[in-house]
Order: C-alpha cells, then structure tokens, then sequence
C-alpha cells in the first residue's frame, strides 16, 4: 500500500543532493554553471498569463516501484527526490530514464566492436541553488492549449507498466494526465536489441477543440561535429531560426544570449502559443513587443544540396519534407544512429559548430521532430506520434 504524503509544487528541472550520485545516470561532469535566462515582465498581452497551471507531484514510492515492475530487466534506483529506471537486455544494451520528469538520460546499444557505447549526450551543471541540474538526453516538450488559450505541459510521469522480458524487449509505459481531465498523455519507452522508441498517444477529454504542440529533443554524444555527418537530407527545404529552449535543452552560450536578448529567454513551445495570438491588439492597438521583435528576425531558407551535410559550422535549422529516416555518423566514434519518426511533419537539427573542445559539453548535436504548427484535436481526438533512434552497428 502506498504511504501517505504531502503534495507540493513540481518543478522540472532535476536537481540531485550530491554529486556522487550521478555515476548512475552515466552523464558527463563539466564544471559550469548553470544560469537560466531572466524573465522580462510583458506588458498587457503576458506570458506569464500564458503559464502552465501549476503542478503537484508525489513522492515516489520506491517500495512499491520495486514490488510491482522491478525484474525481467527492470531495476530502480532513488536519488533524491527522483527515481532511475533501468532498462537492460541480455546481450548487453541498455536505457535509463529519470522519474517523474521522463527525461532518457542514457542509451547504450550493444555494437559491432562486441562492447556498448553510449548514444546520448548528457550533461550535469550548477543550478541557482547550488544543486546539480541535469540536461541534454532525449527529453519530450508538449504543450496543449483549452479554447480559452490557456496551456498545459505534461511535466510529472507517472510509471503506468512494464512489460516484456530482458531477451528481447522491454517496453515501459508513462502516464500523465492534464487537471480537470482536460487531455492524457502517454508515453511507450521501448528498447529493443537495435532500438530505442518513445511512442506518444495523446487523447483531448474535453467537449471542446484543444491545439497541440510537441518535439523531442535527442541530444546524441559526438567527438566533434567536425567529424559528423547528416546523411539524407538532401532535397530537404529548411528555414534557418534560433536554437529551441526547452526545459532540458543544451545551448551554447553565444546562442543563449541571443534568446535572452530577444525573447526573454521563453521556450519555443510559449512562443508558439503567443503565436496563436499575434494577431491580437492591445486595448490601446499596440501589440505585444516580443511579436514585433520576432518579425523583425531575418531566417535562411534553402534546400539542402548535400546528401552529407557537414555539421562542422554552427547551425540551427528547421527542417520541411524530409525523409522520415536519416542518419547520424561520427567518423571520430566510429559510430552511426538513424533516426526515424512518425506523427511529426518537421525535423529540428542544431550544431554547436567545432569550435568547442572534442568530447566536452558542446561535442553533440540535437536533433529531434517536432510540430511547428499547432495540432488541431477535435473532442474525444487522437493525436499519435513516435520518433526512434535505431543501433545500424550491429
């Protein structure tokens, strides 16, 4: 039986108690610090009118985490307030995710040279408290919006189930639900022996329409993105635009500043829903500062020519019409991952460029699908998405 306990407000961001803690998220430890962008107060027409209602969470239950899923594969580990969930097969491969952020802080496949190699890039920095705050990963950012503009942003996963066995696959499977039964979220997390996949079904409860944003941010570990290719984009329009800040985004500081500058260092997925409204007027017929900024932006549109597209120079694109697989080699690791999709019409890739230090904080490059037009639910609707990251080492 579950133990009561008291419910107080949820945060996102992932803060651990010690650092010795950390050797069993297989992250990497720069010394940094870690600064979050400030916030500008807006005037009228306010983000922070558009902030998601808060949150509650409950303090794990390891006990009973251990008693019900623990096996076949599946360990659990409590760090601080967080849970680690390991995922392990037979021949080696394994996953682990954090609970309840539902942040995949490692994946390492089993590979040809008949050893694992970590896939993700993961990084721990100093919070404003002093406190160690984890980024980087795959991470999954999604935001529904009520017909009266008001957004919602699943942040506290609950674990729902785990089946399967460590022979072939295992799938865990995350649940989190909006207040008022307003929408649910589910996650799949799936790792087989040449995969890992997060599957999303998201389902409007409402009697009205609801708009739905997403992406997933997969930070895949590189030895330098002079040595890394993209291979089979090409024919792929994009459009050039600033580095997607999400709760667990890595962003070179020179970018970073750049948002701060601009938009006040708010997340893609808030200024897509200020999107939504730039069409409206202040009662004194001014619109809100930001949109004015933001369309004064002036973006690179283009076709990609290269089928290896280099990602030696930094870069932040937007990807239309591209294949729904392409590849990832870095010729410094030896290694490749093919990344696929389903669900989502756009492809985001970020470069930090080479002019960072070989296997440092910024030795990786971001990629993941994305939405960046609102999804329209219709009461009762399903919204189904998937994005994979498959092991061709084998």
């Amino acid at each position: 039986m579950a133990s009561t306990c008291t419910l107080k407000p949820l945060s996102n961001s992932i803060h651990l108690p010690r650092a010795n803690t950390l050797k069993h998220l297989d992250v990497t430890r720069p010394q940094l610090s870690f600064n979050r962008p400030p916030r500008r107060q807006r005037r009228r027409f306010s983000l922070q009118a558009l902030a998601p209602s808060a949150a509650v969470t409950v303090p794990i239950n390891m006990d009973y985490l251990v008693r019900e899923f623990s096996g076949h594969g599946v360990s659990f580990e409590s760090i601080g307030e967080s849970c680690v969930v390991e995922m392990a097969l037979d021949n080696g491969s394994l996953a682990k995710l954090m609970l309840p952020s539902g942040l995949i802080t490692s994946y390492k496949p089993f590979m040809w040279h008949g050893t694992t190699l970590e896939v993700l890039h993961t990084t721990v920095s100093e919070g404003e408290d002093g406190e160690a705050v984890i980024q980087g990963g795959v991470s999954m950012d999604f935001k529904c919006i009520n017909d009266g503009g008001m957004p919602w942003s699943p942040s506290n996963w609950t674990l729902r189930n785990v089946s399967g066995s460590s022979d072939k696959s295992i799938q865990i499977e995350l649940g989190s639900a909006a207040p008022e039964n307003m929408a649910e979220f589910k996650c799949v997390v799936t790792l087989r022996h040449n995969l890992l996949a997060s599957e999303f079904t998201v389902i409007n409860r409402r009697s009205s329409s609801l708009q739905l944003l997403g992406c997933v941010m997969n930070h895949l570990t590189v030895s330098t993105p002079d040595a890394t290719y993209a291979v089979g984009l090409q024919g792929s329009n994009y459009h050039g635009r600033r580095p997607i800040n999400t709760e667990f985004s890595i962003i070179p500081p020179d970018s970073d500043k750049k948002i701060s500058s601009t938009s006040g260092g708010e997340s893609w997925a808030q200024k897509a829903v200020r999107g939504l409204f730039s069409s409206w007027e202040t009662r004194d017929g001014m619109k809100d500062e930001a949109v004015e900024e933001d369309s004064m932006i002036e973006e690179s549109e283009g076709e990609e020519a290269d089928d290896y597209a280099h990602m030696t120079e930094e870069m932040c694109r937007i990807y239309m019409s591209a294949p729904r697989e392409f590849t990832v080699i870095d010729r410094g690791r030896r290694n490749s991952v093919a990344v696929g999709r389903s669900g989502f019409d756009d492809i985001y890739v970020l470069s930090p460029g080479s002019k960072h230090d070989w296997y440092g904080k910024y030795a990786y490059i971001c990629i993941g699908p994305t939405m960046q037009t609102p999804v329209s639910l219709a009461p009762g609707g399903t919204w189904k998405g998937a994005q994979y990251l498959h092991n061709p080492n084998l």
